[in-house]
């Protein structure tokens, strides 16, 4: 059944000062309904708050949001479940949904019921982004998600997040909504070999410790993964090796836990002896502990395109506990998601797919950033997955950008609007320089060729100038004057906003910090562009041709050493910005002045462009 959304045009009037055409609730509502008219935000209250949620985090936040609760209040706010009795006159208004939550604003009170405790934080986090306004709007929300399990698997290759950035991750999904993050970063050797088996020392305890408490204070479950398969052993001292490592997290208030046999060979593979493990440690861990959540795990054969016939699949279909949760990437390592692809796993697996989505991951192209929109997830799938959650760039601030889309889709697929989602995370993460953030992610969007074959659109509002001024530039017509105009534009607009970001370090410290590498080459790539612009219009003019080819020249050194010396990773090192349309252009466009230039004065510039240097270049 199609969800509607319900909008008053007259309230958006009546509400100028709301600036109601920039405000959006994230993620977006199931229903929700504005009235004609707006309340002045409490300045005290009387509190009505139901059994269920005495000492939970929804208390907490309501009372970070509005300080002034006091016994004498005209003003009245109920806060409860569908349990309480505070909530029975609303009982029939909370959606009938895990997560589910009513929100109800009148002239003199307001009401948060949740279908669970979850559900009624999700409802005052709608209710702390409507108190973002100057008044609050006469409001009704009936909300629920599509997917019950939504969040992040940090489960990439490279530099595992540092604690800091976990943190202040646990309190973003909390606003948008996300119920679930996994641990299992590739580079933790506590995580997976060398040591698995072994405890975390005392102080890298610790912090696990401070991360599940701030999971529980964002109504987030906090997932520890394992990774035993790169050289478990199959019998009992590996096993009980890992329940006690299980057991050790436990004590440091973990309650959900998996285990990954991701890309790994050899004898860790061997489907019956991962069905074996994993049911004991469902019997007798999972299900003998109390509070905790449904194993998962991710299995060897993660996707449609390495299955073969062995049978690997259907033993985990046939075999393993049916409250274990399987985890899926779908067709590919990296793709889109697609019902194609559930209607061929969750058959083998009897069970719906936990989705593993490898977007906005990067560990592939680690040159890379990909801050564009998220989009290219059928819209119609909610009823065949069971959880969905993505695997991020090792970049945590920068990955918000995905993040927020991955959120609101997760959320609401019906109503999900992926450039709508990605301009609100724009705004979110630099609210004074959205337009200079925007230049830069949308030219670097795209991970570029790679044995992956997964792709982004990447510069797509100037792609059809830089096609027009290529081709009539190779084909010796005139120089498109519209399309060197948008071009020309288009280079200012890069310098200007690489500039001005990178002296906006006060507006979001750890977002200018992690993408600072990306930004020096991105200007760069703008005033290599002006220059290659000037050398197309100079061909006659011999002394200022070359004045520009040595500027062009120069610039395509900075960049190299910009490539050489920033993100030394071992996997995929340099700085690619631009990478996909914008440098393969201008790189066309000087090689070709350059060649003419030689031909009409009978001189031997070098015509190669030397960024990005040709034995760096991934096939």
């Amino acid at each position: 059944m199609k969800k509607i959304v319900f909008v008053v045009a007259s309230f958006l009037l009546a509400t100028a000062s709301m600036q109601a055409q920039d405000f959006r609730l994230q993620p977006t509502p199931q229903e929700y309904v504005f009235q004609n008219d707006s309340v002045a935000i409490p300045q005290t209250y009387r509190l009505h708050a139901g059994n269920s949620v005495s000492g939970q985090p929804s208390l907490s936040l309501l009372k970070s949001l509005l300080p002034g609760e006091t016994s004498t209040a005209d003003f009245q706010i109920y806060v409860g479940t569908k349990t309480d009795k505070e909530m029975k006159k609303y009982r029939k208004r909370i959606p009938e949904k895990a997560d589910g939550y009513f929100l109800k604003i009148e002239k003199n009170r307001i009401v948060v019921a949740g279908a669970d405790e979850r559900g009624a934080y999700y409802g005052l986090q709608t209710l702390a982004q409507l108190l973002t306004r100057n008044q609050l709007p006469q409001i009704e929300v009936a909300d629920y998600p599509d997917v019950p399990y939504r969040g992040v698997v940090e489960g990439f290759y490279g530099t595992p997040w540092s604690h800091e950035a976990r943190m202040d991750q646990l309190d973003f999904y909390g606003r948008n909504k996300m119920n679930i993050y996994i641990y299992g970063p590739k580079d933790d050797p506590y995580h997976r070999t060398p040591h698995w088996r072994t405890p975390y020392p005392a102080q890298e305890g610790e912090r696990i410790k401070q991360l599940v408490n701030r999971a529980k204070q964002n109504e987030v479950i906090f997932y520890w993964a394992i990774h035993p398969g790169g050289d478990i052993h199959w019998n009992e001292e590996d096993r009980d090796l890992l329940l006690k490592k299980f057991e050790s997290m436990y004590q440091l208030g973990v309650r959900g836990f998996a285990v990954f046999f991701d890309d790994i060979s050899g004898e860790g593979t061997k489907a019956d002896k991962q069905v074996e493990l994993l049911n004991y440690i469902d019997e007798h861990f999972v299900q003998a502990k109390e509070g905790v959540a449904p194993l998962i795990v991710c299995p060897t054969i993660y996707n449609q395109a390495w299955v073969k016939d062995d049978g690997y699949l259907t033993t985990l279909g046939d075999k393993l506990n049916e409250d274990i949760q399987v985890m899926w990437t779908g067709d590919k390592v990296v793709t889109t998601i697609n019902n194609a692809t559930l209607d061929f796993v969750n058959p083998l697996l009897k069970r719906k797919a936990f989705i593993w989505w490898n977007y906005p991951v990067s560990d592939y192209v680690t040159d890379h950033l990909l801050m564009g929109p998220v989009y290219g997830n059928e819209q119609n799938i909610q009823d065949k997955v069971s959880a969905f959650v993505s695997n991020p760039m090792e970049h945590a601030e920068a990955s918000k950008i995905a993040l927020y889309g991955v959120a609101d889709y997760t959320w609401n697929m019906n109503q999900y609007d992926s450039n709508a989602s990605w301009q609100y995370a724009l705004r979110s993460l630099m609210p004074v320089h959205t337009e200079e953030l925007e230049v830069f992610a949308m030219h670097n969007a795209d991970p570029g060729p790679s044995g992956l074959t997964f792709r982004r659109d990447e510069s797509v509002a100037i792609q059809p100038a830089l096609a027009t001024l290529a081709d009539t530039y190779r084909n010796k017509q005139d120089i498109n004057a519209t399309a060197y105009r948008q071009v020309s534009e288009e280079c200012e607009r890069i310098i200007r906003s690489a500039d001005i970001l990178l002296a906006s370090s006060n507006e979001n410290p750890a977002l200018i910090k992690e993408i600072k590498p990306w930004l020096l080459q991105f200007k760069l790539v703008g005033e290599y562009g002006k220059e290659v612009l000037n050398l197309i219009n100079l061909p006659a003019q011999k002394e200022a041709f070359v004045q520009s080819y040595e500027h062009a020249r120069a610039l395509q050194v900075l960049m190299h050493e910009v490539d050489s010396t920033y993100n030394r990773s071992s996997y995929y090192p340099g700085i690619k910005s631009g990478a996909t349309h914008l440098m393969p252009t201008f790189n066309a466009l000087f090689e070709t002045a350059t060649q003419r230039y030689n031909i009409q004065y009978n001189e031997s510039l070098d015509e190669q462009s030397i960024f990005p240097p040709k034995e760096n270049v991934k096939k």
